[in-house]
Parts: C-alpha cells; structure tokens; sequence
C-alpha cells in the first residue's frame, strides 16, 4: 500500500514528464553512497547549479531489475521492481542531526538520505518504505539515481549518474529494527529497561510497531531497544556504549508510547537516535565480529555508471 497514497496523484506529474523532452529543465544532482548496513543504504545528494527548489526524487532496483529492463530507469512510477521516494517537506530523521531542515536545496547544497529507513520519515512519499534487508538476507546489490522534481517555472530534471551499493550480511553482530519486530522468538531477553522504565517484551513489541507521529521518545526508543537487543545478543557494544547510555538519560522516567504518553522532540533526540540507527544497521560497530559481504566489496565504495 503506497504510504501517503493521496500525495502521489499530485507528485506523479512532477516525476513522469520524459527526462528526454525536457527543454527547460532544472539541473540534474548528484547522488553518492555514503554508507551500506544490513537493511539501508545512506546516499548524499547534492543539487545542481539551479538547485532542489520543488525537492528531489530517489530511484533504487535491484542490480539484477536494473540489467533486466535494459540499464534504464522505468518511466512508471508502477513498474513492479522499480522503488522509489520524492523527498519534498522537512525531514524528521534524515536531518544530520538538526543540520537539515528540509529537502528542498539550493545550490550546490547537499543532504545526506536513507534509503530502506523511510518508515518514520516526515516529509517523504513513497512506494516502499521497508528496510532493504536485516542482516540475516544475503547481501543485494543495488542501483539509485536522483532527479530534481519540477514545479512552477521549471520542470524537472534528467536523471543522475546511477550509484551503486549492497547491503550487508550480519554474523551475530547487529540486527535491525525490522529483525527484532518480526522474530521475538529470537530475543535473547524478555524485557528490557529503557531510561529507569522497564517493559516487557510484549510492550516492547507494541512500541516498535508504534508510529513515531513526530515524537523524538518514540523514534529514540524504537532503536534503543534494538541496540540493547544486539548487545544482549553478544554484539560488541563499544561503538554505542556512549549513544545507549545518552538515550537512558534522554529519556529517563519517561514512559513511551503507547504504554505510556512521553514525548521528547525529535530536535532533542535525532543525533542520538542516528546513531543507534548506524551500529544497528552494522555501518559503526561492532569490532571483532565484522561484516563479511558475500562478495568483495567496500562501504564506502562508490561506483557510477551511466543509462
């Protein structure tokens, strides 16, 4: 079911003109990956000499979908394998900490997105906000591009040179959100604490299944909750041992939604709770156990290719 279902009518005409028909068109962005973990890819993009004025569009296939439908991008926003996200508002999580306050850039400008972390996302709309993988999946290769979206005075952009990215396969290290939500026979604990509170894992499960609806508590807790059930695990916790014991403070005796009516805003939690997001996600941390990709490959790699 496409999230925000009523917004995409509107947007589908900005997204569909042919990138090849665009006589006055705004600039095309750039898009590099940043980082791969076990369920999102982290991508930077920056706009063009005339900037993101309308927002941005994200593309991702798979390698594989990619190469079927010929080494381009489908021109339907309904193609069955086609994903994609048009970032258009003011984020919530992908704010760099406070350092973004919308997607709209200008010149030269650059934001830092997720891809495969859109859940709890403000400001986006999209066909697939689920998590690429978590960890326990074989790593996917996968191929983004960028485009500026139109809008009055302007229509949008050709598309950007393609990167690629794969995701990445856990060994007893760390799991993500996704993982824990959908395989509670799999905890190593039954409850857990968070701040002073301590919950069961029935009420941890219905937090993670909780919407964030702008609520700094909720988003922090969901990925709390993850990295202590890595830790628990066995994951080397050195990389989040500061951002886990940073959350406890945050959040102290506040009782999360919906077991209880705590809020923090998201300006007070979003650099903590991205990294909890990045060592549950295997991008930080932990140490000793690694990543092992299923082929050779490097994170940080960024590979262009052209349509």
């Amino acid at each position: 079911m496409l999230r925000r279902f009523s917004a995409v009518l509107a947007l589908a005409a900005l997204a569909l003109a042919p990138a090849a028909a665009l006589a006055d068109a705004l600039d095309a962005p750039t898009v590099e990956l940043v980082a791969a973990g076990h369920g999102k890819l982290s991508l930077r993009v920056t706009a063009g000499p005339s900037g993101l004025p309308n927002g941005f569009a994200v593309y991702w296939m798979t390698q594989q979908d990619y190469d079927d439908y010929g080494n381009v991008w489908p021109d339907q926003l309904t193609y069955p394998t086609l994903k994609w996200a048009m970032f258009t508002g003011a984020p919530t999580l992908n704010d760099g900490g406070g350092a973004y306050t919308t997607f709209k850039l200008g010149a030269g400008e650059s934001v830092v997105v997720e891809i495969g972390d859109l859940l709890m996302e403000t400001g986006v709309t999209t066909n697939f906000e689920h998590e690429l993988g978590d960890g326990s999946t074989a790593p996917t290769d996968w191929v983004v591009c960028a485009y500026a979206l139109g809008g009055a005075g302007s229509t949008r952009s050709a598309y950007s040179l393609n990167a690629q990215g794969m995701t990445t396969l856990s060994q007893n290290c760390t799991y993500t959100i996704g993982y824990w939500k959908n395989h509670p026979s799999a905890w190593p604990v039954l409850n857990l604490t968070l701040g002073t509170v301590n919950y069961t894992q029935a009420q941890l499960l219905s937090i993670l299944a909780s919407p964030v609806k702008g609520n700094g508590l909720v988003s922090l807790a969901h990925q709390l909750i993850a990295a202590k059930l890595n830790v628990a695990n066995g994951a080397d916790p050195s990389a989040a041992a500061a951002a886990i014991a940073a959350a406890d403070a945050l959040i102290g005796g506040l009782v999360v939604p919906p077991v209880g009516a705590g809020y923090l805003p998201p300006s007070a939690t979003s650099a903590t709770t991205q990294i909890l997001d990045d060592y549950n996600n295997g991008i930080i941390g932990p140490g000793h156990c690694g990543t092992v990709p299923a082929k050779p490959t490097t994170w940080g790699s960024i590979k262009s290719l052209y349509r």
